[in-house]
């Protein structure tokens, strides 16, 4: 048997040999590190046995199946815990999220709270230390029925019934159907797997690492609650949350960054400094904009359309209600209907809703006309505000909103002009991205196998394998996930770093070959045929309101001089400087800034109070005005000013005030 690995090379074994076993073959310390292994593209346990030729690949923690599976693990250890300190526990559904993992647990009258998780904790550090092999056994769906009947456990039977009826136990999939309910036809599946780990077991599909005792890091963080199935109808659920790292320094390192993210929380930050508001009587997710917040708004969609017209787009505008008939044309109808604030008129019939995208408007503007491919490739910038109906309890300050402004842009152009179309956007997003300070890497997202995607399997492909030339091309860091394209064609995604270490998805380009088609757009090409041009959307903060929740708990709050509301804030000493604050201000109402962007004078206010200079200077400091300008009468003297920044404090002459702004920037 012969068995590949990940480098290339390979390895010769007379008779099958376990993923671990493998894995000791090649070294200890790999064998220790091992989470799960990877046999023909395909993620199994550790404890799986090859026997036959293989391309063999061992997974820590370092790859996205060893974390799943090490957080899954977890997961599996807290349900034990919970069974054992509450034996009437009902045990529902335990996965690995991001950064850990949670289990919805039914507990009857029982409640648990934070107050119990030392005890919990100590109950998983206990199975933990007996180092519990995890095993695996496949059994007919009615035998594991009768596993969950014995053991009282009716959430598994549901799950069990649903998978014998229609091989699925995803909701969404099954909709219509009575969920949970048996059925004496052939299964629909023909095994199940249980995993035990010593006189536990649980249904579940794997993977797990090696034995309980690889599981190393991890802190129980929260309880909340959760309808089962996700339908308010459904028992609630207890859902205990963890988080879990291969080491106990990771874990550290993480519970410090939430610590240092309180402290940075955008809807905190917005609150302090006076950003922005929300009312009830305005409505949920719809923020209220103070005067500085304002300015950062403006800010940031300046620097996103200067950028885009130093690439050629040209600026649009649409009106912010539709006529339903353009979305039903656009494929957004059937795909978002239930997302779109619907508006009634009393004078026409149209059936009318405000707009939730600009993408079709902007095709509308395309067609107002016709074109020749000399005029290609024809690029429309607008930034404006569209509205969904986005559920209650998704909403969250700045991140989920119902009106949410984008910096949106669109590209009409042949499909010999695609690569350089693409290349500008991404030019365009990197250096958007380096002026407000954060590293970006690329997601490429694609298509899946699901249903609901529009156009055919050839032109996503095609569309697939041309984003991915670009991104490669421009040596950018990328990986690659199915699902997440949008329904009419696949994106790049920037996901961008923050401070503190978090990714956020920001900008996008999205290739359309779809709404062309649907909208029959057209242009003569040069051997005077119609021809479809290609669409590529665009948005370089992706909505502005999102952008600012992000980029405020980027910056803590500590603006860059360009976008700080307030850049300059003047404080005196005493009244016997007015005259010298005067001066000052001519000096900063003159100014011309041009970087990033252009503006015509700074963003001053002068504290000329009968209070101290130090209560000033707090003050100054508490709302975070990056340039604090001290004046007493020594400094009107000597005709100087005292600087005061972040990086300390010195002097400057009122002569070189000017060229001092200019070097900030």
């Amino acid at each position: 048997m012969i068995i590949t690995l990940k480098d290339g090379s390979k390895k010769e074994y007379a008779s099958p040999m376990s993923i671990i076993d493998i894995a000791k073959d090649i070294s200890e310390g790999l064998a220790r590190a091992a989470c799960v292994g990877e046999v023909d593209g395909e993620v199994c346990d550790l404890r799986t046995v090859v026997d036959k030729d293989a391309e063999v690949n061992i997974l820590t923690f370092d790859s996205d199946a060893g974390k799943h599976a090490y957080r899954h693990t977890c997961s599996h250890v807290l349900a034990e815990a919970v069974k054992n300190l509450y034996p009437d526990a009902k045990m529902t559904i335990g996965p690995s999220i991001d950064n850990g993992f949670y289990y919805d647990i039914d507990l009857g009258d029982v409640k648990i709270s934070e107050d119990d998780f030392s005890r919990i904790e100590k109950e998983m550090r206990s199975i933990i230390a007996r180092d519990l092999p995890f095993t695996r056994q496949d059994v007919p769906v009615d035998e594991a029925i009768t596993w969950a009947k014995e053991n009282n456990q009716p959430y598994k039977i549901e799950l069990l019934n649903d998978l014998k009826r229609s091989g699925t136990t995803i909701a969404k999939d099954l909709a219509g159907q009575e969920l949970g309910s048996a059925s004496d036809d052939e299964s629909k599946v023909d095994t199940v797997s249980l995993y035990s780990q010593g006189d536990y077991t649980d249904l579940c599909r794997g993977g797990h690492v090696e034995s309980t005792g690889k599981v190393g890091a991890f802190k129980l963080m929260r309880v909340a609650g959760a309808y089962w199935r996700g339908n308010e109808n459904n028992p609630q659920m207890q859902r205990l949350y963890g988080v879990a790292f291969a080491t106990q320094a990771e874990l550290d390192g993480y519970l410090d960054m939430l610590e240092e993210a309180k402290k940075r929380d955008h809807r905190k930050l917005g609150k302090e400094l006076d950003l922005y508001t929300m009312s009830p009587l305005v409505g949920i997710g719809l923020p209220l904009f103070t005067p500085r917040g304002t300015v950062l708004r403006e800010k940031a969609a300046q620097l996103s359309n200067e950028l885009r017209q130093k690439y050629g787009f040209t600026k649009v505008w649409t009106p912010h209600i539709t006529k339903k008939d353009l979305y039903e044309a656009s494929g957004h109808w059937a795909k978002f209907g239930d997302e779109l604030f619907l508006v009634t008129s009393q004078e026409t019939s149209d059936k009318m809703a405000l707009k939730p995208m600009n993408c079709p408007h902007h095709t509308q503007i395309f067609a107002s006309q016709p074109r020749s491919y000399r005029e290609m490739p024809i690029r429309y910038l607008e930034t404006t505000t569209d509205y969904r109906d986005e559920k209650t309890g998704e909403l969250g300050g700045l991140s989920r909103v119902r009106s949410l402004t984008q910096d949106d842009s669109h590209v009409f152009c042949r499909p010999d002009q695609i690569e350089q179309e693409i290349n500008n956007l991404l030019a365009c997003a990197q250096e958007l991205y380096d002026i407000v300070g954060m590293k970006l890497r690329v997601r490429l997202s694609y298509r899946d196998d699901g249903e609901g995607y529009l156009g055919e399997l050839e032109l996503w492909q095609s569309a697939q394998l041309q984003l991915k030339a670009a991104v490669v091309a421009k040596g950018l860091d990328y990986f690659e996930q199915e699902g997440e394209a949008a329904f009419y064609g696949p994106k790049i995604d920037f996901m961008a770093t923050d401070a503190i270490g978090r990714e956020h998805q920001v900008a996008t380009v999205q290739l359309d070959f779809v709404q062309p088609e649907r909208f029959g757009l057209e242009y003569i090409n040069e051997s005077g045929d119609s021809e479809r041009p290609v669409m590529i959307h665009s948005a370089l903060l992706g909505s502005i309101e999102r952008f600012l929740s992000v980029f405020i708990e980027h910056t803590a709050g500590w603006f860059p001089f360009w976008i700080a509301p307030e850049q300059v804030r003047i404080l005196t000493v005493n009244d016997t400087v007015n005259d010298y604050v005067d001066e000052i201000t001519s000096v900063l109402k003159t100014e011309v800034l041009m970087r990033p962007i252009k503006y015509n004078e700074v963003r001053f206010t002068a504290d000329t109070r009968n209070e101290s200079l130090g209560k000033k200077i707090r003050e100054a400091t508490v709302v975070k005005i990056p340039v604090q300008i001290i004046v007493g009468p020594k400094d009107k003297a000597a005709r100087v000013v005292s600087v005061r920044t972040r990086a300390g404090e010195e002097q400057v002459s009122i002569d070189q005030l000017a060229e001092y702004i200019q070097s900030i920037q």
